[in-house]
């Protein structure tokens, strides 16, 4: 799951819009259910809230049935949040109780650097400016939205740091999830490797603050995982 999220500002300002989308919200909740091959899996909680300037994100995971032996997958992501959007400082991620599968990833924008813990290690990576780590990019999209047919956007998974690539599939896409029809902007992925690990996002138009209403991932395995909005509350 953490390729969605799985999934995305020299690079970032070249390739997107930089017009802020309108009145983007202080506090969001969304709920998505998640499906492997059609049989759902797990059901997701997100809450963004916004305070002084600060950001703060928390996804948690909670299988269902025998995924539930897994245990909770909790990511968080805070930052500040500015002109340009989210401006990470520090994400988390952690499965069940094993403190060895949880990352650290901290943001030292002055000194263009990010450290990741991974199994107790560090791991020290140019930090370009914009990067996301795959909470907050989806949050990103309420201030910027891609102006062309293509984008691309450094992101750390907590694990490294790469390219996520996309290209505008479509604009204004009829879609309906459990918590509504919207019209949509679809992404494809575009990356090198798509063909074997390929995520698509339909973001909700201005009236959801270009939030994910549907996320799809199909692995190396040629298993598909879904995962579709069932509520939303923005404010």
């Amino acid at each position: 799951m953490q390729q969605f999220f799985s999934k995305i500002i020299a690079v970032l300002l070249l390739a997107l819009s930089q017009s802020v989308a309108v009145a983007a919200p202080k506090s969001v909740t969304l709920n998505y259910e998640a499906s492997r091959n059609g049989q759902p899996f797990a059901n997701i909680t997100e809450t963004y809230t916004v305070q002084n300037g600060k950001y703060r994100i928390e996804s948690v995971t909670k299988g269902i049935g025998v995924y539930a032996l897994l245990g909770e997958r909790r990511l968080t992501s805070e930052g500040e949040v500015g002109r340009g959007g989210l401006k990470p400082l520090h994400f988390e991620l952690h499965q069940g109780g094993n403190p060895k599968r949880s990352l650290y990833t901290d943001f030292d924008w002055a000194a263009s650097t990010l450290q990741m813990k991974v199994k107790g290690k560090l791991l020290n990576e140019a930090l370009p400016s914009g990067t996301q780590d795959i909470s907050s990019l989806i949050y990103q999209f309420m201030f910027v939205q891609p102006a062309g047919d293509t984008f691309k956007l450094p992101v750390t998974t907590g694990k490294k740091l790469k390219m996520y690539e996309y290209r505008v599939a479509g604009r204004d896409v009829p879609l309906t999830v459990p918590a509504g029809s919207y019209n949509t902007l679809h992404l494809r992925d575009a990356g090198e490797d798509a063909d074997e690990d390929s995520k698509e996002l339909w973001l909700g138009g201005a009236a959801t603050h270009f939030l994910p209403v549907k996320l799809v991932m199909r692995d190396d395995k040629g298993a598909v995982i879904e995962q579709v909005l069932t509520s939303l509350h923005a404010k």
